[in-house]
């Protein structure tokens, strides 16, 4: 199938990857794909439009991937949560940083739609309770705005956040409408992307060392919990003139929208486990290579 494509480039992918058909509703599917596991690393959501559509495959799809694993007596399940089931509570008190302790309000992310918040949280949740019943060892993994260096030829959402820095649009983030060209085409995204664009501040991490934090969490046998995933805070105007100091060529914004100050996370519990992070501006330079050489810039 041409959109795996990509995976077959990955080094060494030839003798080291597998790839199954799977569908998260389909249990069945899961439970050939985990079969003969003894780590799996749950690491797919959707991020669409409408209530039913995102919740269902989070959390049902979860439920379904942890009751797979321990019919295949897998010794380790990482879930790849977000920080959108960490940071939406405000009942959490005023200027206190927020840790692991901290559970988005399920109320709250109902009442204000967010639903892909409310998506994750509930997945989250449910995960831990699975554990607790099944006795399943589940660890999860809290990132935040996922940037860097693309695999795949086309656009995904979180990386949509920074192409519409380079390329100068503004927009209410209730109502979003880009078309951004990719290698398949124009696709245009509305709805599932209005979470992720915020223009007040930033928690910003690599992809590559998201990936290093699974490997960590799952190699460490004392890794147990949640862990918040985020390296650097920012704002898009100080966004903005850091890119445009390396890359001054594109049509970045005039002007900004102005918010509040938003709540800061807190990644010390996975720097303890010995986690770290590489330099905003590396992250920012190899992704801004990749949309170039995918033609996403174009």
């Amino acid at each position: 199938d041409a959109k795996y494509a990509h995976l077959n480039q990955l080094e060494r992918a030839s003798h080291n990857l597998q790839l199954f058909k799977a569908d998260l509703l389909d249990y069945d599917s899961l439970c050939s794909a985990i079969s003969g596991c003894t780590g799996v690393f749950h690491v797919a959501s959707p991020v669409p439009t409408t209530t039913a559509e995102v919740i269902e495959p989070a959390v049902k799809g979860t439920l379904n991937v942890l009751k797979a694993c321990v019919e295949a007596k897998v010794k380790r399940v990482v879930v790849v949560s977000s920080r959108g089931a960490v940071a939406f509570n405000p009942r959490w008190p005023v200027g206190q940083i927020k840790d692991e302790a901290c559970w988005s309000d399920k109320e709250h992310c109902a009442a204000t739609k967010n639903w892909y918040c409310l998506s994750k949280t509930e997945a989250e949740s449910e995960a831990f309770e699975f554990a607790k019943s099944s006795g399943l060892d589940v660890v999860t993994v809290c990132p935040s705005l996922i940037l860097g260096p693309l695999l795949q030829p086309t656009i995904n959402a979180s990386s949509l956040a920074l192409v519409t820095l380079l390329k100068g649009i503004l927009f209410n983030p209730n109502s979003v409408r880009i078309s951004c060209r990719c290698a398949e085409g124009y696709d245009t995204l509305e709805e599932k992307i209005r979470m992720i664009i915020e223009f007040k501040v930033r928690m910003i991490v690599d992809v590559r060392d998201v990936a290093e934090a699974l490997l960590l969490v799952y190699e460490k046998a004392e890794a147990e919990g949640r862990y918040i995933c985020m390296a650097h805070l920012t704002n898009p105007r100080d966004l903005v003139d850091k890119l445009r100091s390396i890359f001054p060529q594109y049509d970045y914004p005039k002007r900004f929208i102005e918010g509040g100050e938003e709540d800061i996370l807190s990644s010390e519990k996975l720097q303890r486990l010995g986690w770290s992070y590489r330099p905003l501006e590396e992250t920012l330079v190899d992704s801004i290579e990749s949309y170039k050489k995918a033609g996403i810039l174009d």
